[in-house]
């Protein structure tokens, strides 16, 4: 009998040292859902769409991680990694997160804020002089190009207002004659610093802080974070961010040993099949993330990851910048960057734009459930991911399909998620 009695006392034990720790020290690991409020029976529901897209050939496979307080409800994956190796997809294979990249190099910027190393507010100029005479080319007929009316500043970079483009606005012809177009940089044997330099004499796409114009404002920033830091950006993000987090496989370029788990690319074609993306391709294409000079590292759309490994930034962030003992961002830096700072040049209603984020102000616009303060982004491959803090929640969604044109999943996988939550 005694030995019984302390086979159980030794969980309860374990459960009330656990309940004690603080919560950014809990570890993020699996758990029963009910535990944390999500039904196990709703939760299936998921599988059964998501297998119904692979199928159906619509998607080639797919991997979802959901966290709920602070545990991991979900994780799955469907479909297979390479469709004609029909090699099964797992979710610790490798994915291209093109723009999720955005969101760690905007919290690698403001760690160096927390740090006194810069200040957001700063103008561009001070890190790349180049940039202190920027101009703007103003479309018309043909068009004109005259001086902006004041400098770029780090936090116009953050949230997309610096107004500069992807190389294709109005002087289109002038960023394509300097070879600087599109959000791929992998096949670049250049340092991100010297394409960036570059750019300060192209003409940009708007007025700083007039509107919000998506383009190479992150890979700029990533520029920063290496002049400022006095490291490359790989080295800083490894050492800042990927290892403290434990994001083990979070890279710029896929390890020599890891190449077998790069997920194939597909793209889908106009009668709504799959098709493999070409070898290596430019921005619809394999890429050279195996293969290639690996000196480029694009702050705005260059890394590798995992569900796993991005559910895990996702949670140090919902936790107010810290997990697992390893705290990156106070939590009022973090609060600083998931509220609006975009008011009225927001292009969308309902929400706008943080240090980063997509921001939701208001429900209702989009037909989805959610909270107010959720924030989101994705990436280029049809990736996706948010964090509600409100509902405790973080999802993070990868496949790896460009372009995805006709594929609705995201709304639905949002869809189920909230409908799995019992309380």
């Amino acid at each position: 009998m005694k030995k019984y009695r302390r086979s159980i006392a030794l969980p309860v034990i374990l459960l009330t040292l656990l309940a004690c720790m603080p919560a950014e020290a809990q570890p993020f690991t699996e758990t029963y859902p009910e535990s944390v409020g999500v039904s196990s029976d709703r939760l299936e529901r998921i599988d059964d769409v998501l297998q119904e897209y692979v199928d159906d050939g619509r998607l080639p496979g797919a991997a979802l991680v959901i966290g709920r307080r602070g545990k991991i409800v979900y994780e799955k994956a469907f479909g297979m990694r390479d469709l004609e190796a029909e090699d099964e997809l797992s979710t610790d294979d490798l994915f291209r997160i093109a723009s999720q990249t955005k969101a760690i190099v905007s919290a690698a910027v403001m760690m160096l804020q927390e740090r006194g190393a810069l200040l957001i507010d700063d103008e561009l100029s001070r890190y790349f002089p180049g940039f202190e005479n920027s101009t703007v080319a103003v479309a018309g007929d043909t068009y004109e190009i005259v001086p902006a009316e004041r400098e770029i500043t780090l936090r116009d970079l953050l949230t997309h207002t610096s107004g500069i483009g992807y190389g294709g606005g109005p002087a289109a012809d002038r960023w394509e004659e300097a070879g600087i177009q599109g959000w791929y940089f992998a096949d670049r044997d250049e340092p991100i610093a010297e394409t960036v330099a570059r750019m300060g004499s192209l003409p940009m796409d708007a007025q700083p802080g007039e509107s919000f114009v998506y383009g190479y404002s992150t890979d700029i920033l990533g520029a920063v974070v290496e002049k400022v830091s006095g490291h490359p950006l790989d080295e800083f993000l490894e050492s800042e961010i990927f290892e403290p987090l434990g994001m083990d496989d979070t890279h710029f370029y896929v390890p020599e040993d890891a190449s077998d788990r790069l997920t194939v690319v597909y793209s889908v074609q106009e009668d709504g099949t799959l098709e493999r993306a070409p070898d290596p391709g430019h921005m619809v294409g394999q890429g050279m993330y195996v293969d290639g000079p690996r000196t480029s590292f694009s702050g705005g759309a260059g890394l590798i990851s995992t569900p796993g490994d991005y559910a895990r930034f996702l949670e140090a962030l919902r936790r107010g910048g810290a997990l697992d003992d390893a705290r990156i961002l106070s939590p009022k830096t973090v609060e600083l960057m998931t509220v609006d700072h975009l008011h009225d040049v927001s292009p969308w209603d309902g929400s706008g734009f943080g240090l980063g984020f997509e921001v939701i102000e208001e429900l209702g616009h989009d037909g989805l459930p959610g909270s107010v303060g959720l924030y989101r982004w994705g990436g280029a491959y049809h990736s996706t991911y948010w964090v509600d803090p409100a509902e405790e929640l973080v999802v993070a969604y990868m496949t790896q399909v460009i372009p995805a044109g006709g594929l609705d999943e995201h709304a639905r996988i949002r869809a189920l998620v909230y409908q799995s939550l019992l309380d």
